[in-house]
């Protein structure tokens, strides 16, 4: 298995469900691997073409942010709205992950001694991407609607864009701010559909939220072991790369618990919050 090719397999694939399967299939052939085999893979790679815009479906229409209809959680279109912007955020972090192997694996930031290790952790986050998107898309047909029902927007594959030359932008933006914002907001999300008596969206939405917590402690990893590799402090570092490439102030309340699970501590993002 050639795994960069595998992975750009993945960013080209239009299909949702054959890119989240091709994901699974990529972490559980990668964990059927030795050591040795590993080691051999990662150290004798060819340069590769990583594609600048991943594959995507007909539907949904992607517009502006700001286009985006606010969901009313208290009519089931409201709640399959929710369903569907939580999936169109899973497919696109599937693609971030495989993106993440693809294009950084080899850069020079990470040592050959550390390959291994830094695809271990993005197949784990990618194949978990995957499990979510799964999940939701079940979820949507159990209530009658399917992915591409509703509109979306482009925001989260635009951030990866503006920070696709830059490996330590990438980690602080992409795991540390926009997988963190998931930890601020699921919870209330989750309370809301247990208060409607949605007991199997909870249950989906209980996974992808104990699963981000590991998501954003990865990023916040290899943040910190490139941030060091370039002779920077982390925490200002990260400041000063939130302030390059996020436009705006970070948006309390913060989940201080699962930010600091994480390996956020709060001179991370307080002082980048608009309090």
């Amino acid at each position: 298995m050639n795994i960069f090719a595998k992975t750009v397999e993945i960013l080209r694939q239009s299909s949702p469900m054959e890119k989240a399967e091709a994901a699974l299939s990529l972490r559980e052939n990668w964990s059927l691997m030795d050591a040795a085999q590993r080691d051999q893979l990662v150290t004798n790679t060819d340069p590769i073409s990583v594609p600048d815009t991943p594959g995507r479906p007909n539907k949904p229409e992607l517009v502006s942010p700001g286009d985006v209809p606010r969901r009313r959680l208290g009519s089931e279109q409201g709640r399959a709205a929710l369903y569907h912007a939580v999936a169109h955020i899973e497919l696109n972090a599937i693609d971030l992950a495989a993106d993440m192997i693809a294009r950084f694996s080899t850069n020079s930031n990470i040592s050959k001694e550390e390959r291994a290790d830094f695809i271990e952790d993005w197949t784990r986050v990618c194949a978990e991407e995957a499990k979510h998107y799964k999940l939701l898309s079940e979820r949507l047909k159990q209530i009658g609607y399917n992915y591409g029902d509703f509109l979306a927007h482009n925001g989260l594959w635009e951030a990866a864009h503006n920070t696709r030359k830059d490996i330590a932008a990438r980690l602080a933006i992409a795991p540390m701010v926009l997988e963190a914002r998931g930890l601020d907001v699921t919870p209330p999300m989750i309370e809301k559909l247990s208060r409607m008596g949605d007991q199997e969206g909870v249950d989906v939405l209980q996974v992808i939220y104990d699963d981000e917590i590991g998501h954003v402690k990865i990023g916040a990893k290899w943040f910190q072991k490139v941030a060091l590799h370039q002779n920077q402090s982390p925490r200002p570092y990260f400041h000063t790369l939130i302030n390059e490439y996020f436009a705006g102030k970070l948006k309390p309340p913060f989940n201080v618990q699962a930010r600091t699970l994480a390996g956020l501590t709060e001179d991370y993002y307080l002082p980048l919050a608009n309090c």
